[in-house]
């Protein structure tokens, strides 16, 4: 078992930047592939970003290409999304993931998931 915990979420205006963090304990020593989604109200969840175990090799939705940043912790026990030029269609749960990096970013399906944290790009 994998638990995951989401951090780091809130307020921001247009423009502005968050970090999120993903605390990962249980299982760590596996080599799970981690990665960020988002559900807005109304819509359905979707791919951010996500990395392999190495921390190597690192994929974007084009939506947040450029602007997003994810990478691991000192250790594996901590994933961060560093997320800059926010706009309001960035408002979302944020939720961690962790699983198959191909099964992840193309279906969307995880092992584990966090609970999640809310993101309001708001002025």
């Amino acid at each position: 078992q994998v638990q995951l915990v989401e951090s780091g979420g809130g307020l921001v205006q247009p423009g502005g930047s968050l970090r999120l963090s993903c605390a990962v304990s249980g299982r760590t020593n596996s080599a799970y592939a981690m990665a960020w989604f988002r559900q807005a109200p109304g819509k359905l969840r979707e791919f951010v970003a996500a990395l392999n175990w190495s921390g190597r090799n690192k994929y974007y939705a084009n939506a947040v290409r450029g602007r997003f940043s994810i990478s691991r912790g000192n250790g594996e026990n901590t994933v961060q999304l560093q997320m800059n030029s926010l706009k309001p269609e960035d408002t979302a749960v944020y939720f961690c993931a962790a699983g198959d990096l191909s099964t992840m970013a193309t279906l969307g399906l995880g092992n584990y998931w966090g609970q999640g944290t809310q993101v309001t790009v708001s002025s």
